[in-house]
């Protein structure tokens, strides 16, 4: 009898381990720290940051922290060639570059200059939404302690590198479609080397914000 158990016993266990092989990814695995609402919590998180740092560590403090987290949750290279559209391809590779490199610092230049100081605001995430040519919709607000709260709405594609933001909308303001207006006109009346110039001017002006 006593052999009878220990087989009965070894077998249930045999089972409970095959049946912890097909446990939910939930269980088996680590919760998704890389998915659309975690990648935008990431860039929330260090913008708050530098909000509560800014003064301490200055402007290029700012810039320093917010570099590698801007890299990492936003695709800037797709969002400069985006901007550019068709024009992109009538660059050479080292205008390319240039762009791409003047764009990047642009970006995390303009977060350092708005996201300085704090005053008690909060980011509250809203709702995730799909969207067409499989993107994701994160919907936020940044709340202040008084004033209306500003939405802050994230569209994220994935690519290699996995979600990443791709355009981001301002109470409703599409911050690519700004761009593509502006940039595609300045380079199509006035040429590259005035369009790195302005571009390099705004550079300045989020320092001095």
């Amino acid at each position: 009898m006593k052999l009878v158990y220990v087989i009965k016993t070894i077998l249930q266990l045999q089972v409970i381990i095959f049946m912890l092989g097909f446990l939910p990814v939930s269980w088996a695995q680590k919760p998704d720290t890389g998915g659309p609402e975690q990648i935008v919590n990431q860039l929330h998180e260090t913008l708050l940051k530098a909000m509560r740092e800014g003064k301490k560590i200055g402007y290029k403090g700012r810039v320093e922290l917010l570099a590698p987290v801007v890299g990492h949750t936003h695709d800037l290279d797709f969002i400069a060639r985006t901007t550019l559209g068709a024009n992109w391809t009538q660059l050479d590779a080292e205008q390319q570059r240039t762009f791409t490199d003047v764009f990047r610092r642009l970006s995390i230049g303009t977060y350092a200059g708005w996201f300085k100081s704090y005053d008690g605001e909060r980011f509250e995430f809203l709702e995730q939404q799909s969207m067409p040519r499989d993107q994701i919709l994160v919907r936020s607000r940044l709340v202040p302690l008084k004033g209306e709260p500003v939405r802050f709405d994230y569209i994220l594609r994935h690519g290699k590198g996995g979600w990443r933001i791709v355009n981001i909308l301002a109470d409703g303001v599409s911050d690519l479609a700004l761009k593509r207006v502006e940039y595609r006109a300045v380079l199509q009346r006035d040429g590259f080397s005035t369009l790195i110039d302005m571009l390099k001017k705004k550079i300045v002006l989020t320092e001095q914000n």
